[in-house]
């Protein structure tokens, strides 16, 4: 069968183009996604490795740590560059018990875009997230926030996170989205109609939760047909599904181990067929 043909990079807000296959630098962190990793140089050459291995889109957020992968990626990186694109995300708060709680309100998120900007050494952010819709703010308020940051400058370009279709257009009604970050992968797919609003609009779509663990096992026949044919792995093929299955899909695997980051990688290189593709997609539906 023939090779199913992708696009190997993609335009962020029609301005910052970057291979389509990024890293999520949320692991990096300590225990939990809590406090600082054991040992900090090594986290900082994961990073520096990523860039090496032609990596330019970094994501990563001011709740992982929390505060701690924003400053081990300032610390690692040169964040001004022109070559990389810097993501973060502000709207999401953990207390102590590890619990992640949703805060959109407009005067928080503005403190929280300061302070990232602080922990980054940048001027401006290359593309700023909200990280959750919050039940007890105004969804449009909060965008309208993320709106005002950009025209003053301080936001290259905003993205949304964890959103339904009809939010995606609320705030596409208030500043222009360049992407979108849900939950997606191989054999959970409930924002399919999420991504085909993507595809449509242009914006690129960030599945967070690539590799899905668990979730792969929904699917788990085909994908080890499909890897044993490729002598790849469930989760090299889990990628290379995500960067086949749509053009505007920017898988951001995260770990905090070069040999994985090496192998998530490679996963940018596996060509699956016609065939192929279309068995794992109808395996996860």
């Amino acid at each position: 069968m023939p090779v199913q043909n992708q696009a190997d990079t993609f335009d962020i807000g029609g301005e910052y183009t970057v291979k389509r296959l990024g890293f999520g630098a949320m692991r990096l962190t300590g225990e939990d996604i809590i406090g600082r990793p054991e040992d900090e140089e090594y986290a900082h050459e994961v990073l520096q490795h990523a860039v090496d291995l032609g990596v330019d889109l970094i994501d990563t957020a001011d709740s992982y740590g929390p505060g701690v992968s924003e400053r081990l990626i300032a610390e690692a990186l040169d964040t001004t560059r022109d070559d990389l694109v810097v993501a973060t995300k502000g709207g999401l708060l953990r207390n102590r018990d590890g619990d992640w709680l949703p805060m959109g309100d407009p005067d928080y998120l503005r403190n929280a875009h300061l302070c990232s900007l602080d922990r980054l050494g940048v001027e401006s952010i290359d593309l700023y997230q909200y990280h959750r819709p919050d039940p007890d703010t105004d969804f449009e308020d909060s965008i309208q926030a993320l709106a005002e940051l950009k025209d003053d400058g301080v936001v290259d370009h905003v993205g949304v996170s964890n959103v339904t279709v009809e939010q995606l257009d609320q705030a596409r009604d208030i500043v222009e989205i360049a992407t979108v970050q849900n939950q997606y992968n191989v054999g959970h797919r409930d924002d399919e109609d999420v991504l085909q609003a993507c595809e449509e609009y242009g914006i690129g779509f960030i599945p967070w939760f690539p590799l899905g663990a668990g979730d792969l096992d929904s699917v788990g026949d085909t994908i080890d047909d499909v890897a044993q044919a490729h002598d790849a792995s469930r989760q090299q093929i889990a990628l290379a599904w995500l960067l086949h299955h749509s053009d505007v899909t920017l898988p951001i695997p995260g770990t905090s181990s070069i040999e994985h980051l090496e192998e998530n990688v490679a996963a940018s290189a596996i060509d699956l067929t016609d065939d192929e593709l279309a068995r794992l997609t109808e395996a996860g539906e």
